[in-house]
């Protein structure tokens, strides 16, 4: 029932906004969505199943919003300077992806505990995914970064127009990009994480050359 647990991990997320998780009630979620608390036990099996379909679909969520980003069609720097952008914008609005994103996890939220061992596989396949593992924030970084090194570099070789290695540090500039967002949710400035991201990551559209020796001695 996709729509149904749509329904009831909306719910939920309202009633988060409200209550800390230890004072949301299943009956109370299932009636927010217009649904039995049978229903809402059919999906999620338990409470801390409810929390982990929470997380699961917030990373999931951000790293669509990743892949939308990186897929414009800009200047391969500024594409890493609009997820930056993007991802302090969202990471400040939306607490459980800060959670997801910095390991920091408040009372308030829904802490996803593992499964228990020996526990039945649940039936709902989208719950099996989420009861299946949570990616911490160095795995979400790494996701961010590997999919950052792709676009990028197929942007660099789209504009130059042939066939072309990437720079060595492609690797390490996507993932600065990233990690300076992440700095920017942790400790906010008053100043954007924009210009940042452009002084650090420059030069990711072009190929980076060394100077000639004889450059360099003049």
């Amino acid at each position: 029932m996709p729509a149904a647990r749509e329904s009831l991990l909306n719910a939920a997320l309202v009633a988060l906004g409200d209550l800390p998780w230890s004072g949301v009630r299943m009956t109370d979620v299932a009636g927010a969505a217009g649904v039995s608390r049978q229903t809402l036990y059919n999906e999620f099996g338990s409470k801390d199943g409810l929390a982990r379909a929470l997380v699961r679909r917030e990373a999931d969520r951000y790293l669509r919003g990743v892949e939308r980003l990186l897929a414009q069609r800009t200047e391969p720097c500024e594409r890493l300077v609009s997820l930056a952008e993007w991802t302090v914008g969202e990471a400040r609005a939306r607490p459980l992806l800060r959670a997801l994103l910095t390991g920091c996890w408040g009372d308030r939220l829904p802490v996803p505990r593992p499964v228990r061992r020996g526990a039945a596989q649940p039936a709902v396949p989208a719950q099996r995914r989420a009861d299946a593992g949570l990616p911490a924030p160095a795995e979400l970084l790494a996701a961010v970064r590997d999919r950052s090194r792709t676009a990028v570099g197929h942007a660099r070789r789209s504009r130059q127009g042939r066939a072309t290695d990437d720079p060595a540090d492609l690797p390490q500039r996507c993932e600065l990009a990233v990690r300076l967002a992440l700095s920017y949710v942790i400790a906010p400035m008053g100043e954007g994480v924009a210009q940042l991201v452009r002084t650090s990551v420059g030069g990711v559209g072009t190929a980076v050359s060394a100077p000639s020796p004889r450059a360099a001695d003049r």
